[in-house]
């Protein structure tokens, strides 16, 4: 009887945690979004050479089967996107400087347009020049001071590009020596735990990765390149200047979930309200947009991709906006990516499937 009792403390289940364990994950994830803001632009290039890598180590494995090895493939993928990155910054360097160049005189159009249109558009602008007016008169000591620089957007523009151009250098070098590394980063990591089990299922955990998650690239970069082409050829049959350009953006933008497809037809609308006559073309070519983007993302999409991507909405859109928050316009662009990353590794995780349920929408408990 004595010896049961002795053995009971060691068969009790594990101790809940207390306020000292929450307190200190509560330091390490404040600690860590600090680092993910203060390192992003670190992280940023990093994190795309990852995922770059698990896209394309599935064909540099193909490519290896027949005899060509992974340093030549490595060369072989890393050419051609830097050869597709120039190509793409070519074609739009010079139409994206003049609109930006051309936005200032934009949206002195759309104001003087909107004022002179009469109706409650011209009731608002007189009552913000009103509201102005009153302030003046309450602060009659305020001076004007004209500012004498006058640095445009062109320049603030050129002034960024060095470190975009560094950050994209800095990916593609990265990735070059992942995927000329070959397997071993799929062999460190497996040599990092001790138990088959554990060795198996991180095997598990990669090769989900790559697969699923170079699907969905691959899938939504060939989507988004029709989509370009329709909205290309749709802003050309309406007659607006730089169709070429806005079946770029439309590529582009597609990328990032929810914002992308609005935000792209909200600058073809305000283009053509300038650019076109009448205000219903304008209309016209932002509910086009708004049809090809949603006839993209409501039939084309779920149809050929989502059926093996299926997340929570709601996560989604925060993921989004999360990533946005700390890493600006390429956090909306990889918040999917490392969201679909993190669905995979909580599927391939038994005490991580609460959670991958939680990441899955309604009709289905795993990606």
């Amino acid at each position: 009887m004595a010896e049961e009792n002795v053995a009971r403390p060691e068969t009790a289940s594990p101790r809940p945690y207390g306020r000292a364990e929450f307190a200190i994950i509560g330091i390490f994830l404040i600690l860590l979004l600090q680092t993910m803001v203060w390192a992003g632009d670190f992280l940023i290039p990093v994190t795309a050479a990852f995922l770059g890598y698990f896209v394309l180590n599935r064909p540099r494995r193909w490519l290896q089967r027949i005899g060509i090895p992974p340093f030549i493939s490595a060369i072989l993928f890393t050419t051609v996107l830097a050869m597709l990155i120039g190509l793409l910054l070519v074609q739009l360097s010079a139409p994206t400087a003049q609109f930006i160049e051309d936005l200032p005189w934009l949206m002195e159009q759309i104001k003087e347009k909107l004022a002179s249109s009469g109706g409650t558009l011209e009731a608002i602008n007189d009552a913000t020049v009103a509201a102005e007016g009153i302030m003046d008169n309450q602060n009659p000591e305020r001076v004007e001071v004209e500012v004498v620089s006058r640095t445009g957007m062109m320049t603030t523009l050129f002034s960024l590009a060095p470190g975009y151009l560094s950050r994209i250098l800095f990916a593609l070098i990265l990735l070059f020596f992942l995927v000329a590394s070959g397997d071993m980063f799929l062999i460190k990591t497996v040599q990092s735990f001790e138990r088959f089990g554990e060795k198996r299922r991180a095997v598990s955990v990669v090769y989900a990765i790559e697969d699923r998650l170079g699907y969905y690239l691959g899938g939504i970069t060939l989507i988004n390149f029709g989509l370009g082409v329709a909205v290309g050829v749709a802003m050309f049959l309406w007659g607006l200047p730089g169709a070429v350009v806005f079946g770029f953006v439309a590529f582009g933008l597609n990328f990032v979930p929810f914002l992308g497809g609005l935000l792209g037809a909200a600058i073809a609308g305000a283009v053509a309200f300038i650019s076109l006559e009448g205000t219903w073309s304008a209309v016209g070519v932002f509910v086009t947009y708004m049809a090809l983007t949603s006839f993209e993302g409501q039939l084309v999409t779920p149809l050929l991709i989502s059926r093996r991507m299926r997340l929570n909405t709601t996560v989604v859109f925060m993921a989004v906006a999360f990533f946005a928050w700390i890493w600006s316009v390429m956090g909306m662009v990889v918040a999917l990516p490392i969201l679909i990353v993190i669905k995979i590794a909580c599927d391939e995780t038994q005490s991580l499937r609460t959670v991958s349920r939680f990441l899955g929408d309604s009709s289905e408990d795993v990606l």
